[in-house]
């Protein structure tokens, strides 16, 4: 089968945002005009095809990312863009990293009349971490309070972008009816009764013609309500064309000496300049109303890159030497497998974004990152959960496949005459978990097959068990991630359990240096155990970054040499923050017994000396030891490491750690006092307060502890009229009279 669209025609976009915002009826909306779908679904009456999960259309939020694919005609080409509609609600945030990790551009919407909100800012700093260039869809224009302006103002204030808008709408609230171009400078109106496929385009100078408007109230109105007029539309174009020409050096020169800048000329600047990252073009709309969404498709055309546009993927080869992929055919295949989705029918679907080289159905894949060889069965386009049979897929596509068994979340298949290891995705460490038993025997079976199953989808969900009391422990990002976690066991395995109340993530770091050496001395009638080193530990200097596991190689050896100062050979171990530094001379540990001690450190690190809570953020430096040459082993030193680091830490000043939430309370002025005085109650930080569109916003940093059933108490003290959204932000020492608290639950003693 031969490629459906050229590359330089192929787009793979996401649709990011704050929970209701409007993704998925906007992506419903693309859906119905490209022709994928015959009808319009709808979130609210549970019938949208992005959402296809049961628990999704239940709540009428989206959970899981869905990929789609679409194809919209514009100058005369057909263009194929991949989408991929992502959850908005901060407990399944991980779908957006990983997402965008595999796009090449994105559509942020905001909404009209609370312009950027705090998971808003969360999914703008993913998308900056992975520098994908941005369109934004200010949706909803037709709801109550809303204000384009204010929006693009809040864009500027909370997340430091450069938005230019590129249409101004027409009317607004109950009188939205359509917008205009600002390059094109013509007026487009949709008409109600085709359901938004349908519309009238104009120049914009009929909208100040008396003789038009006589025949249409409808403008008159919408005009009035918004206050647009003629010298509003002025001096706004001019200001955008403004804005684009500032920003590219070769329309600059034709701004400043007042020559015309054609529309064509426009779109290629801007085009150039948000691929840079420099701007962010701004349109408006109403998704749920059907307008907006022809111009915002043409925009994702012109404006957002094609997999030619974006620079060659970095790959690592065997030989430890950093190769590019380019997006073409020619190239040897590689992909990255950015998400596993379990089937009923056909069991793991895995997603991959194909950087280079053609895939074929049938054919086997190398995966470099667990070594392993598989074959692809089959290969398919995702619908959301429905699938179109392919015989291959090319450079540049996201595709699904059938049939690969030991993959997980950010492996990559490549060919294996030509093996290459690509950037893998991290993901975030979870912050609260709850005990789960099955409630009979057989349920016990069913609920090891479904945590494992639901890990591999999920790298966010992690599972253990419990030394003390032998209970199961599942872990999540919040508590609506593990309530849907239950409710899959529930419903896609049939696992009947019982669950306990949520336990909150703590973790364990240090305050001070110190130093201790661990001895492993074990004499038996045979061979023994010898294992002896000295180790100095320290608080990481930089420990209070949350985004330390982004830092790269050149940064950490920085901090190595800060640390433990030049010389030296170092290792930063990500998932507990830890720098390991081998500060050891003359042979006095065997090289073979360096890591064996880095082993053991790493191990006593998942068990805190506090309350068993895994400790992160800490420095060590191995400054010496000693040998034997027949009885040492590694078993032996990596022992004497782990007593070593624990006799450390219980002298270096060993602190408790909470998770620490930003909060985003929107409340009536009225319940203003009775909602303070509640956070206040819950040891909260206040960070600022604001008035957005009739209601103040307070935003505040509050310990997750203190938040547990905050949703049930908020509502009653406002009489069910306040909302809020929390995300988590940064951990940090807990007061010593919670610390103590925990201690004592977790351990059964009291720290005094």
């Amino acid at each position: 089968m031969a490629r459906k669209a050229q590359l330089a025609e192929t787009r793979n976009i996401g649709i990011m945002a704050h929970i209701d915002a409007g993704k998925t009826t906007s992506t419903e909306r693309i859906l119905f005009y490209t022709g994928v779908t015959y009808k319009i679904g709808s979130v609210d009456e549970g019938t949208a095809t992005m959402d296809w999960m049961e628990q999704e259309r239940e709540r009428g939020i989206t959970i899981t990312s869905a990929a789609t694919t679409a194809s919209w005609k514009r100058n005369g080409k057909d263009f194929l863009i991949n989408i991929i509609d992502t959850p908005g609600h901060v407990d399944f945030t991980v779908e957006v990293e990983r997402s965008l990790r595999v796009l090449d551009g994105a559509v942020a919407i905001f909404d009209a009349a609370r312009g950027v909100q705090p998971q808003s800012e969360t999914v703008w700093r993913q998308a900056d971490k992975y520098h994908v260039p941005r369109l934004a869809f200010i949706n909803k224009m037709d709801s109550t309070g809303a204000d384009f302006d204010n929006a693009i103002k809040t864009m500027r204030q909370r997340l430091a972008a450069h938005p230019v808008a590129i249409q101004c709408p027409i009317g607004k609230e109950d009188q939205f009816i359509g917008v205009i171009d600002f390059l094109e400078e013509k007026a487009i109106i949709w008409l109600e009764e085709t359901l938004g496929a349908k519309f009238e385009v104009f120049d914009v100078a009929k909208l100040w013609d008396p003789e038009f408007l006589a025949g249409r109230p409808d403008v008159v109105s919408a005009l009035k309500f918004c206050a647009l007029d003629e010298a509003y539309y002025k001096e706004h174009r001019e200001k955008s064309v403004e804005y684009i020409a500032e920003h590219d050096d070769t329309l600059v020169e034709k701004f400043l000496s007042g020559e015309k800048i054609t529309a064509d000329e426009l779109r290629a600047s801007i085009r150039r300049s948000t691929m840079a990252l420099k701007l962010v073009p701004v349109l408006a709309g109403s998704a749920f109303k059907n307008k907006g969404i022809q111009p915002l498709l043409d925009a994702v055309v012109d404006y957002l890159p094609s997999p030619l546009d974006v620079p060659p993927v970095e790959g690592v080869t065997p030989d430890d030497s950093v190769e590019l992929r380019r997006a073409s055919d020619d190239d040897p295949f590689s992909a990255l497998a950015f998400k596993i989705m379990s089937d009923p029918f056909v069991g793991h679907v895995t997603f991959i974004r194909v950087y280079s080289g053609v895939l074929k159905s049938g054919s086997y894949v190398y995966n470099s990152t667990k070594q392993t060889r598989e074959r692809i069965s089959r290969l398919v386009r995702m619908h959301a959960n429905k699938r179109e049979e392919i015989d291959a897929i090319y450079a540049g596509d996201i595709a699904a496949c059938v049939g690969l068994k030991s993959v997980t979340t950010g492996d990559t298949l490549c060919d294996e005459d030509k093996p290459v290891v690509l950037e893998n995705i991290e993901f975030p460490a979870p912050v609260i978990s709850v005990a789960i038993e099955p409630k009979t025997k057989a349920d016990q079976d069913k609920l090891g097959n479904a945590m494992q199953r639901l890990a591999q989808e999920d790298p966010t969900f992690r599972v253990h068990s419990d030394e003390d009391t032998g209970q199961t422990i599942i872990s999540g990002m919040g508590e609506l991630h593990l309530e849907i976690i239950v409710d899959r066991m529930m419903r896609e395995f049939g696992v009947q359990a019982t669950v306990g109340r949520p336990q909150v993530a703590y973790r364990e770091t240090i305050r001070k240096r110190a130093q201790a050496e661990g001895k492993y001395i074990k004499q038996t009638g045979g061979r023994g155990q010898y294992g002896h080193c000295e180790i100095d530990i320290m608080p990481l200097p930089s420990s209070s970054h949350e985004n330390m596991h982004e830092m790269s190689t050149d940064e950490l050896d920085v901090l190595a040499k800060e640390v433990g100062g030049s010389g030296g050979k170092w290792r930063f171990d990500k998932e507990h923050r830890m720098l390991f530094i081998d500060k050891t001379v003359g042979g006095s540990i065997p090289k073979e017994f360096i890591a064996p001690i880095d082993a053991g450190i790493r191990e006593a690190m998942d068990n805190g000396i506090l309350a068993g809570y895994e400790m992160v953020d800490i420095a060590v430096l191995l400054i010496d030891g000693s040998y034997h040459d027949v009885d040492s082993s590694e078993m032996a030193f990596k022992i004497a490491g782990s007593m070593a680091f624990k006799e450390a830490c219980s002298r270096a000043k060993p602190v408790l750690l909470e998770p620490i939430m930003k909060v985003e309370v929107v409340t009536p002025e009225e319940y203003m006092p009775q909602v303070f005085g509640d956070l206040n109650a819950r040891r909260c930080q206040i960070q600022g307060t604001e008035s957005r569109g009739g209601a103040n916003v307070i935003r505040v940093e509050v310990p997750l502890a203190a938040m547990f059933g905050y949703a049930t108490d908020v509502r009653s003290r406002t009489q069910g009229r306040a909302s809020f959204s929390m995300h988590f932000s940064h951990y940090a020492e807990a007061p010593a009279s919670v610390a103590e608290e925990v201690i004592a639950k977790t351990t059964g003693r009291s720290t005094r």
